[in-house]
């Protein structure tokens, strides 16, 4: 079995649909010769019975009443029996008693071997058509033999069954073996050049139909040692089966590979640029400080301190960003299900409400929340809400309003700012993407991405559009019920 799992995959099937084939000739090819056998021996059994009923054929006995003396026809004809058994079939004919004498008939061409059944039956006839068996002669010739009680007819018409005696006909079985033997030899030679022809035409199907096997191998290997994701494998689109269906999900992997890196390496690109500001700036601001300290000319106590005060927005805003990053480089499978419960959305609202009031304190914020459950990460949805929270007071004039609303799984937060025109709707939510008026504004251009992310991971959708009569509504819908389990209400 392990040699045989060692073999190409084309060579296992070509082997198998050999011996399926194999296994079907030779079950038919058993089942023809036995049938074929049945036939002949039927025929014969046949012969026999017809002999051994006719009624000159019962009437035997006037026949054998010189054992062992010929009878030959003085024209030199084979001869015959006064019941019609005629010895031009070479048939067997003789008589058989309970205690194992037997009497040959002239005509018989030998006399046929005594088994243990044809006495039993001569002193207790189990059959009156009789029986048959397999035997041969006393030179060992094959023969089918039928063993029938001995009856003796009268001058009037009527037959008596003799006790302790039976008849025996047999007829010569080698012609019937010899044509068994020649059925059995076609039968094998035509089953050997089936099961060969049918491993060559295994081997020709099995390397056509892993002919798009071998290309997927190659692409594969291809892509191993070049790393090039841009390699498709052709498809019939009119195709449905499965080696279609593999060289299709096999283009949308590389597809979905190849874009999975392009987003790598625009995200690495823009984090790179959004890191480099910062760093610029602290670098500067911090040699500034180191040559101060250097050359012996102190800075002015109230430049150092806008020194410290930008080096520390610097290190905060770099923390956010890097943070950020983190967030939006984990995959799927870093969030555990045990972190994922059932939160009360509007208690989650309200804690980020908190937050947005401490960081907008000039805006008037109101509130109107009914309750509404979901599964979610806490943290992350939290985070979220704040992000869209800190977007509306980031736009908000002075003194401006902020609604926020949460009604049947929908929360909608609309502020009063000067909204977002709508050739930048579609690249709101882009990482990095940041809106040429929104440019010179603190942030990094992923809190929006933060959100669709979370959003999308608790099942959720998000959109941003104008408001009437000026500035913008966020809208986040997330799956759940007003109610919660027992265990939260």
């Amino acid at each position: 079995m392990r040699r045989f799992r060692s073999l190409p995959l084309r060579s296992r099937l070509a082997l198998l649909v050999a011996a399926a084939v194999a296994f079907a000739v030779a079950a038919v090819a058993v089942t023809c010769w036995f049938i074929v056998r049945g036939k002949l021996y039927n025929e014969l059994d046949n012969e026999l019975q017809s002999s051994a009923t006719r009624p000159q054929g019962r009437n035997i006995a006037s026949t054998i009443t010189n054992c062992g003396n010929s009878a030959n026809d003085p024209s030199g004809q084979p001869p015959t029996d006064a019941g019609g058994f005629r010895a031009q079939f070479e048939s067997y004919l003789q008589v058989v008693t309970a205690d194992g004498q037997s009497c040959v008939a002239p005509v018989s061409p030998g006399k046929i071997e005594i088994a243990g059944s044809d006495t039993a039956f001569a002193k207790n006839p189990v059959a009156r058509h009789g029986v048959f068996r397999n035997g041969t002669d006393t030179k060992g010739n094959p023969l089918r033999v039928l063993t029938v009680p001995l009856a003796i007819g009268d001058p009037n018409g009527t037959t008596s069954i003799v006790p302790d005696a039976a008849t025996m006909y047999a007829i010569p079985l080698k012609g019937t073996d010899s044509t068994l033997n020649e059925l059995a030899l076609v039968l094998l030679l035509v089953g050997g050049i089936g099961v060969v022809g049918a491993g060559a035409a295994g081997l020709w199907v099995a390397r056509a139909g892993l002919r798009p096997v071998d290309e997927l191998t190659e692409a594969v290997e291809h892509v191993a040692r070049t790393e090039d994701l841009t390699i498709r494998i052709p498809v019939d689109e009119d195709s449905d089966d499965e080696i279609a269906r593999l060289s299709r999900s096999f283009n949308s992997m590389t597809a979905s590979l190849a874009s999975s890196r392009e987003l790598q390496n625009q995200l690495i690109a823009d984090a790179g640029h959004e890191l480099r500001t910062p760093l610029t700036s602290l670098r500067t601001n911090i040699e500034l400080l180191t040559r101060s300290e250097e050359i012996g000319r102190p800075i002015p106590p109230a430049d150092r301190k806008a020194l410290l005060a930008s080096v520390k927005a610097q290190m905060t805003e770099l923390a956010a960003l890097i943070g950020d990053l983190q967030t939006l480089s984990r995959s799927d499978a870093e969030h555990p299900a045990d972190r994922v419960e059932v939160v009360a959305l509007q208690d989650t609202v309200e804690a980020a409400l908190r937050r947005a009031r401490l960081r907008g304190p000039e805006l008037t914020i109101t509130a109107d929340l009914q309750p509404w459950f979901v599964r979610a990460e806490p943290s992350a949805l939290e985070r979220a809400i704040v992000n869209i929270l800190d977007n509306a007071v980031k736009f908000s004039p002075a003194g401006g309003t902020i609604d926020v609303r949460l009604k049947d799984g929908e929360l909608t937060v609309r502020d009063h700012g000067p909204g977002i025109p709508g050739d930048e709707l579609p690249h709101v939510f882009d990482r990095f993407w940041r809106s040429p008026d929104a440019r010179a504004l603190p942030g990094s251009g992923l809190g929006l991405s933060i959100v669709a992310r979370t959003v999308q991971q608790t099942g959720g959708e998000v959109s941003l559009r104008p408001a009437e009569g000026g500035g913008t509504i966020a809208a986040v819908r997330l799956p759940g019920a007003p109610t919660g389990p027992p265990d939260t209400l």
